[in-house]
């Protein structure tokens, strides 16, 4: 019998040898310039400092030469400190708590939905199917004129909602942070589904007596996604406003979308999207970068919108008996992983280090010139960040995203448990996340956070902070009564 091969793979560890590649790579050029730098130092050694003080004495320098020098090194370092775009701080931010009489257990949903769709067995099964699968918990939380039999959507609840929400999550985040309402300059509220008149940027200033010349924005229509749009604003005009204040809101107003007809699509956000809000405040002053928690290192924005069905994604419609409510597409985890690629194909080469990127052109180089049948390498976007928050727009999206990215439990655990815990709370459910992650006191200093979003049109953005200081963990937040309960576990179906 021939001789076998030895099993390679257990005489030779091989995650060692990925982690000496990424050793080499990453200070390439530190094992480059030692040889080079070595042999200056012999050939000074060997010429002796006799020779090269003849050698100095020897340059004739021109005074006005010198002038000339000086000034193009003070040029040049001017142009470089003018053209550099400003560092954009977040101080903090605070995420609405809902009240627990609020709360909708799922046999106060399901008792509900017997009751208004009592005609329609068949939605009500869906509904509760749908249910057992979204990965939600006990604890999620409805506005109240959701709980009335049969919900009573008016424009009137729904104000007295955005006031709940917004107008909680700005008045912590303003004790927190000591900022008082005539200090900020910009004001940023994005909410999708309700865009009254007046506005809810203008009832935000009028509630907190703002000051006039406040540059105030409402964005409406965009989706999940909205909240890192806003930020996208808000730094464009940190970059050209200096000194000043930015208060940016992320919130979804669902009283608008409750529906009681008989559509699936229709029906999937009812079981989904629950009521949350997250104010943040941002700041471009120099005497922040000490005290601010995170400084924004990129954003990155990707709209998938070359086919018709990428704007059918998610939308607001009205059914044939007259029933309006948001639909939900079966093509919204296709459109949404083309947006991710793209996002990626940007954020990608300026975050990840050298070691994956060299792999990822091998790869591509590999798979164009000699077999077309290669795997594309993905590359390791672990080695890039250290927390990952997701958009919990449900159980699927996570576990997609978590796969692609061959990301670990841990890493998604933050995404899974804001969803468990505060359900679909849509723009505002990224900063559900970052605030698990510093209540469980993951979050140190030079910590990088990848904010993944997603959102209707279809858009995929990106936002990477860096941590600047090690985050206590907070007396506060919307996790102080249930951070020692969590992780649970979720079960891939709950029984109703």
């Amino acid at each position: 019998m021939p001789p076998t091969l030895p099993n390679f793979s257990n005489s030779v560890k091989l995650k060692y040898v990925k982690r000496g590649y990424q050793y080499l790579i990453n200070h390439l050029l530190t094992f480059l310039l030692i040889p080079f730098m070595a042999m200056i130092l012999l050939e000074i050694l060997r010429i002796g400092p006799v020779e090269i003080l003849k050698l100095l004495s020897s340059l004739q320098f021109h005074q006005f030469q010198v002038l000339c020098s000086l000034f193009l090194i003070i040029f040049i370092f001017t142009i470089y400190f003018i053209s550099k775009p400003r560092s954009i701080y977040l101080l903090d931010y605070s995420c609405f708590k809902p009240p627990t009489i609020y709360r909708v257990p799922f046999a106060t949903f399901v008792e509900h939905a017997k009751i208004v769709l009592k005609d329609n067995p068949k939605s009500i099964e869906f509904q509760m199917r749908i249910l057992g699968r979204s990965g939600l918990g006990e604890e999620t939380c409805l506005p109240p004129t959701i709980h009335f039999i049969p919900p009573n959507p008016t424009m009137e609840a729904a104000r007295d909602e955005a006031e709940l929400v917004i107008f909680s999550a700005i008045d912590n985040l303003f004790n927190k942070t000591g900022i008082k309402a005539r200090n900020i300059d910009i004001l940023v509220v994005n909410c999708s589904l309700f865009s009254p008149t007046p506005s809810l940027s203008a009832m935000v200033m009028n509630k907190y007596k703002m000051r006039s010349n406040i540059r105030s924005f409402n964005l409406s229509g965009m989706g999940c996604s909205a909240g890192l749009l806003s930020i996208d604003l808000a730094r464009d005009l940190l970059q050209v406003h200096p000194n000043s204040y930015a208060l940016v809101v992320s919130t979804e107003i669902i009283t608008p979308s409750s529906y009681k007809g008989n559509n699936r699509a229709m029906l999937l956000p009812n079981c989904l999207f629950r009521m949350g809000s997250a104010a943040i405040l941002l700041s471009n002053h120099r005497k922040d970068s000490w005290c601010a928690k995170y400084r924004l290192v990129h954003l990155i924005r990707t709209h998938k919108g070359s086919e018709d069905k990428a704007y059918r994604c998610v939308f607001q419609e009205e059914d044939p008996q007259g029933h309006v409510g948001i639909s939900l597409s079966k093509d919204l985890m296709e459109i949404a992983g083309e947006a991710l690629k793209s996002n990626i194909r940007t954020l990608g080469p300026l975050v990840l280090p050298a070691t994956e990127q060299l792999l990822f052109l091998f790869t591509l180089i590999g798979k164009k010139l000699f077999n077309p049948k290669w795997k594309p390498y993905i590359p390791d976007f672990k080695l890039a960040f250290e927390h990952f928050c997701i958009h919990a727009g449900g159980r699927a999206v996570i576990d997609e995203l978590q796969k692609n990215l061959q990301l670990s439990a841990e890493h998604v655990e933050a995404s899974r448990m804001a969803l468990h815990r505060f359900g679909n709370t849509s723009s505002s459910s990224l900063w559900y996340e970052l605030a698990y992650i510093e209540a469980k006191g993951r979050m140190k200093k030079g910590d990088r956070v990848w904010q993944i979003a997603f959102g209707s049109g279809f858009k995929c953005n990106s936002a990477v902070w860096k941590c600047n200081r090690t985050i206590k963990v907070s007396t506060d937040g919307p996790w102080i009564d249930c951070i020692d309960r969590y992780p649970v576990h979720i079960p891939e179906i709950v029984k109703l």
